[in-house]
């Protein structure tokens, strides 16, 4: 599905989100803190915008992605970061590798969630962190059911500039159904993930959950 809107992916999610998608991968960068001699797993990384401030401080950062699509038009925009197509669910590398494993907008996308948590928890270092990024349950009710409307009505319709209207549809619908902050932390509690808490960001649209590994 995704394989399809590789090419405008970036430019398109700028616009959904007004802006606000560049803000929140900030904060997911400075929350990690790379540094040189890190090791950092950045899933669902797509082109690899989400990676390149991780590398660019020095860490080892890998972008890893199910779509080949998406890793082909990465790999010729930053030619410089390391790519793997990697399912959440059977990721390729060996136990307990990287300091930090990151995931933004994409837990959502992966067929089990829990499932999904264990094998990061699985490849993180004992004393590593998970830092997972996704759009979540605005706090406020009035900003949350513009929200929602929002998500069912415009954002389709922003979408029919895409190559790929359908794929921006399903967006929509999975970011309805998600669970909301607590029931996050609880899954990543169930996962193994210790110490699990959130912080809200633009009022809960978006959410940054962070647990350590044991």
């Amino acid at each position: 599905m995704f394989d399809g809107v590789a090419k405008r992916y970036d430019l398109l999610n700028s616009m959904l989100t007004f802006g606000g998608v560049e803000q929140w991968r900030r904060t997911v960068a400075d929350e990690l803190e790379p540094r040189p001699g890190m090791k950092i797993l950045d899933l669902a990384a797509g082109t690899g915008t989400s990676t390149r401030p991780l590398a660019d401080a020095g860490a080892f950062a890998v972008a890893a992605d199910m779509s080949w699509g998406m890793l082909q038009t990465g790999k010729q925009r930053q030619p410089d970061l390391t790519f793997v197509a990697g399912d959440a669910l059977h990721l390729p590398f060996a136990d307990k590798v990287f300091d930090a494993v990151t995931i933004s907008f994409g837990l959502r996308n992966v067929e089990d969630t829990v499932a999904a948590l264990t094998e990061m928890r699985r490849v993180t270092k004992p004393g590593g962190q998970l830092l997972v990024c996704e759009f979540s349950t605005p706090t406020n009710g009035a900003i949350r059911w513009g929200y929602h409307s929002y998500l069912r009505t415009v954002m389709p319709l922003m979408s029919k500039v895409a190559s790929n209207p359908a794929a921006y549809d399903y967006l929509a619908e999975s970011i309805v159904d998600w669970p909301d902050q607590r029931r996050l932390a609880e899954l990543m509690t169930e996962a193994g993930w210790k110490a699990v808490g959130w912080r809200n960001l633009t009022q809960g649209f978006v959410a940054l959950h962070r647990g350590w590994a044991a």
